[in-house]
Order: structure tokens, then sequence, then C-alpha cells
């Protein structure tokens, strides 16, 4: 159990080992203070902090949310918290003394401190995992990395995030390599059926599987390690979408044992905007192009995905303090309230009117902080249109061939006053409609 002062050590030794030993702001000490304070006083289970309140309350208080707009699309990007703001803009005034020797001699070493800690807590080798700036980017250096010809296949689903579609198609385009999508059920609560359903698709031609650990259309969990599995019995490597899932729900990679994995930081770790991670199994790293080129030196080095010219190291240092932060709440916690969010709204919603309907399982292990919803007889880019003009909330619509809803995914600064506000504007909506 973490108490106060074990926290505050954890929190206060990334700021002091970057930028001359500088101690905690108190801006930074009040917010470590105000979470370390509620989990020494809540010494029992994730489950049963997680309609807490007052906990709740403080962690917000780390936030600076806009009181005026009730942001239910943390799934695009996530605000960080203000100690890893004021750690990223230390970190950027420092670079900027001398940034040749600030920045690239002081700062930049300290990434492999980043690299370790990341390593550690998401159980894995320190070498398998490279810096990036985002999943997709971290996701293209693997698609775009793995050498095909013309009329391999690849293999995924028809809800895979659009940027890593485009880039299969672009493969299409050039090379004449083949992508093949299947369709998987909404919600998916089988996962034996999604195993087959890839696995019947597998052809002699087939050299890659690439699928979503958690769909960010409706927030499903897809079964990697056992598809993971079933492909390594084939001889078929598997790409795996990680972008909202890590520091969302409570898993380790070597549980998946997957072997390509990426994510963006900035989503559901708070870091920096434009961080990510990219791990690759240590067998795979030298066959596997960086999407700009390194030296042949570095072929079996996982930081020649790192090369990209000039970088800043404020954003990379920041990640840290993110780490520290999501550590501090703890990661089964932090699912845990991320789940009772979640099923706050839908089951109230469901509760008022069949007329709305989830395009996300609630069963345990099927989904997390995420989930679609829609409204019987009102089109879903309207109603989304409708929240954000007439109440200020943030959600996305989501126009699948084969379902449509609302993406909704608040987070730990999220308030219940603000979901009761939803919900509210929702039964409003399915009551008298909307006007756009």
């Amino acid at each position: 159990m973490v108490n106060r002062r074990q926290l505050l050590g954890v929190l206060s030794w990334p700021a002091a080992a970057a930028c001359g030993g500088a101690f905690l702001s108190p801006t930074r000490r009040a917010h470590a203070l105000s979470v370390a304070e509620g989990l020494a006083a809540h010494p029992g289970a994730a489950a049963e902090l997680s309609d807490d309140e007052y906990f709740w309350y403080g962690v917000r208080q780390a936030f600076s949310a806009e009181a005026g707009i009730i942001n239910l699309n943390s799934g695009g990007v996530s605000p960080s918290p203000i100690p890893v703001q004021e750690a990223m803009k230390r970190y950027l005034d420092y670079s900027n003394t001398s940034p040749t020797y600030s920045m690239w001699k002081i700062l930049e070493p300290q990434r492999e401190q980043i690299r370790e800690r990341l390593a550690l807590e998401w159980d894995t080798d320190a070498e398998e995992l490279a810096l990036v700036r985002n999943a997709s980017e971290g996701l293209q250096i693997c698609q775009l990395g793995i050498d095909l010809e013309r009329g391999d296949e690849i293999l995924t689903t028809n809800q895979d995030y659009g940027r890593m579609i485009t880039t299969y198609k672009q493969r299409e385009r050039r090379e004449g390599v083949v992508l093949k999508q299947i369709s998987i059920p909404v919600p998916a609560e089988d996962d034996d059926e999604i195993v087959r359903l890839f696995e019947s698709n597998i052809t002699p031609r087939t050299r890659i599987i690439h699928m979503c650990h958690m769909i960010n259309l409706t927030g499903q969990i897809l079964p990697v390690a056992k598809v993971t599995s079933m492909a390594r019995q084939h001889g078929i490597p598997v790409i795996v979408d990680g972008a909202h899932s890590l520091a969302h729900f409570d898993f380790t990679l070597a549980e998946l044992d997957c072997d390509y994995f990426a994510t963006s930081l900035h989503k559901w770790l708070f870091a920096p905007h434009g961080t990510g991670l990219l791990y690759v199994r240590r067998d795979k790293i030298k066959n596997l192009w960086p999407l700009m080129a390194a030296n042949e030196r570095q072929d079996e080095n996982i930081r020649k995905f790192e090369e990209i010219g000039t970088h800043p190291a404020a954003n990379y240092l920041g990640i840290g303090d993110a780490l520290t932060f999501h550590q501090g709440i703890g990661a089964k916690r932090k699912g845990a309230r991320l789940l009772y969010l979640r099923d706050y709204w839908a089951d109230r919603l469901q509760a008022f009117s069949d007329r709305v309907y989830l395009n996300t399982s609630q069963a345990p292990g099927k989904a997390a902080g995420i989930a679609n919803v829609g409204v019987e007889g009102i089109d879903s880019s309207a109603l989304n249109d409708w929240l954000w003009t007439e109440h200020r909330i943030i959600s996305v619509a989501i126009n699948h061939a084969e379902f449509t809803g609302l993406r909704i995914s608040p987070s730990v600064f999220t308030t219940l006053e603000e979901l009761d506000r939803f919900c509210g504007a929702i039964e409003h909506a399915v009551k008298k409609g909307i006007k756009v």
C-alpha cells in the first residue's frame, strides 16, 4: 500500500534527477498530498475506492479541466495533470538555456531512465521499447517496415483505426499487396469466435495479422494473447494497436506475448502530447526497417526506430512524471474507476429507455472505460452536434457501416455531476427530440 511519505518520495525523484536537482513545486506537492492522503485513507481493494467521490475529487484537482465543458472524449487525447505540465515546462526551459549542451548532453540521456521505468511497469525488456510520437508512428514503423511481396496478404478487421487502414491501402497501391478485412460481432463477447474468425481467413499468402487491443470505435477489448498464440502456430506475426489500452486497464506486455505493440502515451497515461511507445520483440528488431534511415550498426538496436532527426527532450522526460502520477493512483484503482464511470451513465440510460442501446459489452474483461451508445430514431452525428451546441458536451460520433453511436470516454477527472448532466441531456433528447 502506498502511503503519503512513499508517494511523495516517488514523485520527488524524477524532478530531482533533472535540471540540477529541482524539488517539488508547491502545486505539485499539494496534488501529491491529495492523492497520497486519499490512498492512505483507503487500504481496501480497487473496487472499494471506485465510487469514493472524495478521493476522486482530489485526483481531479491535479487537472486544469475547464468547468464550462464536459469532456467525454478522453479517448482522443487526454489533458496532462498539472504536475506533468509543470515538469515539461521545466524541461523545456532548461533545454533552451544552451540546447546543444543542456538538451543533448544533460536531458537526452535521461530517456534511458524513462525506457527502463516503462519496461518495469509493463513487464518487458527495456531493449524492446522505443519512444515514439504516437501510436500511429509506432504502428506505421511495423506496417511499412516488414518486407512484403506482391500478392502477400495482411489480415485485419473492418474496425481498425482509419490511419492504419490507409497505411495498408497505400501499400496495396504501391506494392500490390492485399489487405483483407474481416467483420467481427458488435459487441463481441466470445473470444474463441474472434480467434476462429481470424484463423478461418488465413491463407498461404497471409504474412501479417493486425488487430486492435481495444477498438477505438466501441472500446471492445479483443483477445490478443489468444490470437497471437494461434497465429504463431501458423508462423504469422501479430501487430497490435494498443492506442487505447495501455494505462487504461491493468495488463502487461508479457501477458499479451505479441510481436509488435504500439500505443499513444498522451491518451490514458496522461503523458505530454506527442508521445508514444513501440514494443518490438527482440528477435523481430533486426528485420524491421525504421521509418527514417538508421546506420547499419543499429540494425539490432531498438533505438533505430527513434531516428527522426532533432527532437525535443521535454516531451519524453515528461513521460516519467506521467508514469509517477499513474503509479500514485494505481493501475487497478484507475481501471476500476473507469469501469465505474462507464456503468454509471450506461446503466442509467439503458434503464431510462429501451430506445437507448450500447454497441459495447459490459461483460467483465470485454471493455473498460470507453463505450459506444446510440438512441434509436436519432442520427448519431446530429446528436453529437446537439450535445456540443446546446450543452457543451464533447463526445465523438461513430458512423461505421455496421453500427452507429456516440463514443463516450470519461476519465479520472470526470465527476458524477458531469455524467448526470450528460445523462439528463440524452434523456431530454429521447423524450423531446433534438433541434440542430
